[in-house]
């Protein structure tokens, strides 16, 4: 019986479905494990090293009668530059009163130190020529032109309560003084005539010794109620 040559081919092998990595040599390879992803990155600490800031009273000499213009100009570059962290408050000292005009009361502001102006700052080469190219700007207060850091006793002398947003009381400018002769223009003893005995700023009033059923009587009075003769 014949058979084909079909029927005597021996069995082929099926071909394996995992093919071995060869080497440059041309040997194989073992399976290799996928490699671990890389660990993020730590974060990068701050920088310490930089030294606390210290911030210091000085005193500028500027030009009198514009103050207020010079500090805002001053705050201006401060912000443009982005030095705000070597800069606190900039003060044009100023105190307010209340006088009276033509019977009335009303509040006053003025400069107690005309021509110069406070500054709170570090100082370092780019804090001192920020200052000092401000137009209207003289010089640091100090001996040979170093600037000098203000005390603690000379800044509140110049600056009072100033330093917590004008909390400072308000004062009284009262325009008589004791041992001046007066007379009252208004209340129960308008037109009476006497001597100013006491003056009391800090409540308004004036202690005025007046001649009453011939006897001489302590009267207290508003200090808007009298005036000099």
């Amino acid at each position: 019986m014949n058979h084909s040559s079909d029927d005597m081919r021996p069995e082929e092998s099926t071909p394996s479905a995992v093919v071995d990595e060869q080497t440059t040599s041309g040997g194989l390879v073992a399976d290799k494990p996928a490699a671990p992803a890389a660990p993020p990155a730590p974060p990068v600490p701050a920088d310490d090293d930089d030294p606390p800031i210290e911030l210091v009273w000085y005193v500028l000499k500027v030009q009198s009668s514009r103050e207020d213009t010079i500090r805002d100009a001053l705050e201006r570059r401060v912000k443009i530059q982005g030095l705000q962290r070597y800069f606190g408050r900039i003060v044009v000292p100023t105190e307010k009163r209340i006088e009276l005009r033509n019977n009335k009361k009303r509040t006053i502001e003025t400069k107690t130190y005309p021509g110069y102006i406070m500054v709170e700052m570090e100082l370092n080469e780019k804090t001192w020529f920020t200052v000092r190219e401000t137009p209207g700007v003289g010089d640091f207060v100090g001996a040979h032109g170093t600037p000098t850091k203000m005390s603690g006793d000379e800044v509140e002398k110049m600056l009072g309560q100033q330093t917590t947003k004008d909390e400072k009381p308000t004062q009284i400018k009262i325009n008589v003084e004791r041992g001046d002769r007066v007379k009252i223009k208004e209340g129960p003893f308008e037109n009476f005539e006497g001597t100013v005995e006491e003056v009391i700023e800090t409540r308004g009033l004036v202690k005025v010794m007046l001649i009453i059923f011939n006897r001489p009587t302590p009267v207290d009075l508003e200090y808007w109620q009298v005036e000099r003769i």
